[in-house]
């Protein structure tokens, strides 16, 4: 499975009832398709997995799937209590989507072997292949990744834990296992502002959030990244994505509730937040408004 471009996880969208709004949902990932992501990740963590029951799963996958239509690979989460993870994965299946991220276990700690237990049973519970999420308490040993590598079903690693030794251990291990089909992700929030550096470690992917929000400034940073215009890139991230993280960084959750508010500010009225998460302050929502300004004017140059 290949992935070409900016990895876009949507939102989910809620009405003011607090049903998944299907339509809106569908709006606002074909509104995104024209520029270019390299997959779709419904029901991920920016679509608030977290808070999404099993049929509320589904309902987001098969949205997904019926919109992109094959253009792009659909990968749909799965995780946290086993019988929950394996129940998201056989409902991605019946979805048709084409691959699993499997997100951490819920709660508890487990030795390196449980975690690859955990991987092995997502795995097993359908016929979709299946991307490790390293991030949390799913806390993965280069020799656990070349184990589970041996493991044709399992394509790929995210990284959401930011130890970059660590990364590149994973990576020289896998490619060692012969997996040169595997891929790596950066998966650690906003992963614009850390991807020159895990370009460097073998991870040339990258999640966005920030395209679910701002595409046309998403896509400005992967243009200047891939063409190597380092002043471009780093005027964006000085000026839209730092400034991004620093809002972020005031209240827990704000990786998803910074983009759900965003995304109202642009007119997609995309709802709330589910708890345990929060809504930005209005003097949050002055400052994001302001950020977003200055990114688009940016990726307009």
């Amino acid at each position: 499975m290949k992935f070409d471009g900016v990895l876009f996880f949507p939102v989910t969208p809620f009405t003011a009832e607090g049903a998944v709004d299907v339509n809106l949902l569908k709006e606002h990932i074909s509104s995104r398709l024209p520029f270019g992501p390299g997959g779709v990740f419904p029901a991920c963590g920016t679509g608030e997995f977290h808070a999404l029951s099993i049929g509320e799963i589904r309902t987001v996958v098969t949205a997904a799937v019926e919109v992109v239509a094959g253009e792009v690979p659909v990968v749909a989460g799965a995780g946290g209590p086993l019988g929950h993870a394996l129940a998201a994965a056989r409902a991605a299946e019946e979805a048709g989507a084409d691959a699993l991220l499997v997100l951490p276990p819920y709660l508890v700690t487990g030795p390196t072997d449980g975690l690859v237990a955990y991987i092995e049973a997502v795995a097993n519970a359908s016929s979709l292949p299946v991307i490790v999420y390293h991030r949390g308490n799913a806390k993965f040993t280069a020799a656990s990744m070349a184990r589970l590598a041996a493991n044709p079903k399992v394509i790929g690693f995210k990284d959401g834990l930011g130890d970059v030794g660590l990364a590149q251990e994973i990576v020289t291990a896998v490619r060692a296992a012969g997996r040169e089909d595997f891929a790596f992700f950066n998966g650690l929030l906003t992963a614009e502002l850390t991807q020159g550096a895990y370009r460097g470690l073998g991870i040339p992917l990258y999640s966005s959030a920030a395209f679910a929000m701002a595409p046309e400034i998403a896509k400005a940073y992967y243009d200047a990244y891939t063409a190597g215009d380092e002043d471009w890139r780093s005027a964006l991230l000085e000026g839209f994505y730092a400034p991004l993280v620093r809002l972020r960084d005031q209240t827990p959750g704000f990786g998803v509730s910074l983009i759900k508010a965003g995304l109202r500010l642009g007119g997609l009225a995309v709802g709330s937040v589910r708890p345990p998460l929060v809504d930005p302050t209005e003097e949050q929502l002055v400052q994001l408004k302001s950020i977003l300004a200055k990114g688009y004017e940016l990726a307009g140059r």
